[in-house]
């Protein structure tokens, strides 16, 4: 199914603003546009959309502003369809971020007009921006809900670990006096097997080992995987995003281990050191929910919330999404899937997984 071509009067006489589907001949200036606009995030690159489309079969909707001939504005759309979840055109699944990134307010108001035209051409009932500020009027905004976690890193270690509050900044000291050792990774089984373990002891689906292998051969240099090993064994791992000059430690988890030997708290500190070496001065800690372990967690790392405002625009009749574990209908299936056994988890997850994004 094809969009509608929206098309706006430029500032000057003459110009027009026009929006079209991508393509993948867009990803050079796709990219660059990412790099080079106030908005853009690592969330918005252009290799998410072979990863939507090959690993999960996902309908992609990448749109493409253009003013004489140039790229000026792009949208992350992704079309998803779920027998639980229902149908939404999301901004993007599995990321913290997405929406319109334009040089302009003419771009982004293009971007926006062809969305909703292609929700109702698609009969949609939700097109969901994960914006970090809601700024559509006559969108429903979320807030309060999620809220992302940074702040600066600096060149010398001993800044960072004095940035940490004391309490925190005990245990971390006490695991660099320990046994246990970090190393990058290039192959992702020994992330899977903790990631696997540690979102299946949550209650939460897991997604397939290959979408892990994916992303580290999508974004390359810009992707790498700490693993923290206790005895030879692998008990915590995190698959971290470089954009920019921030690091950003996105899939991670660890196992019963890790809490009793405070192997996710090493990880994260050789995350951030490992970071600071390569160049990074910025720490971004990703996103969580309100009144969760790793919201709390975060916060005795001494970051602070910034709670992001997600906008949606619902058809008529149509109810808020309400996807996320807090909510009390998906309590019984969170309790049985933490039950389940791990080999189990790991085949049922990847099918229910890509219908929550």
């Amino acid at each position: 199914m094809t969009i509608s071509v929206n098309v706006r009067p430029g500032k000057e006489r003459g110009r027009q603003t026009i929006v079209r589907p991508a393509t993948d001949a867009d990803a050079a200036p796709w990219d660059a546009l990412v790099h080079g606009a106030p908005g853009g995030t690592f969330f918005h690159r252009f290799a998410w959309r072979t990863v939507f489309r090959d690993i999960f079969g996902f309908d992609t909707r990448y749109l493409v502003a253009e003013r004489d001939g140039a790229m000026v504005g792009l949208l992350p759309l992704v079309h998803q369809k779920s027998l639980l979840f229902g149908k939404a055109l999301i901004a993007a699944p599995f990321c913290v971020e997405g929406g319109p990134v334009g040089v302009d307010g003419e771009a982004v108001a293009a971007l926006d007009g062809a969305a909703t035209s292609l929700m109702d051409t698609l009969k949609v009932p939700v097109l969901e921006y994960r914006s970090r500020q809601a700024s559509r009027p006559g969108w429903t905004v979320k807030r309060d809900l999620y809220a992302t976690f940074g702040r600066a890193l600096s060149e010398k270690d001993e800044d960072n670990l004095l940035a940490i509050p004391r309490k925190q900044r005990a245990v971390v000291r006490k695991t660099l006096a320990g046994g246990l050792v970090s190393e990058v990774d290039e192959g992702v089984d020994a992330l899977f097997r903790v990631y696997s373990e540690s979102v299946r002891n949550l209650g939460t689906p897991v997604f397939p080992k290959r979408y892990f292998a994916a992303l580290k051969r999508s974004f390359g240099l810009d992707c790498d995987i700490v693993v923290i090993r206790d005895g030879g064994t692998a008990v915590s791992a995190v698959m971290n995003f470089y954009f920019r000059d921030a690091v950003l430690p996105y899939y991670g988890g660890g196992t019963s281990a890790a809490r009793r030997n405070g192997a996710n708290d090493f990880l994260y500190w050789e995350v951030m050191r490992r970071a600071a070496l390569k160049g990074c001065r910025r720490f971004d800690f990703g996103r969580s929910k309100a009144g969760t372990g790793a919201f709390a967690f975060k916060k005795n790392w001494g970051f602070e919330p910034c709670w992001l405002e997600y906008e949606y625009r619902l058809a008529p009749g149509t109810a808020l999404p309400e996807k996320n574990p807090s909510n009390p209908k998906y309590a019984r299936m969170i309790a049985l899937w933490k039950r389940l056994p791990l080999p189990l988890a790991n085949v049922l997850g990847p099918f229910l997984v890509r219908g929550l994004g």
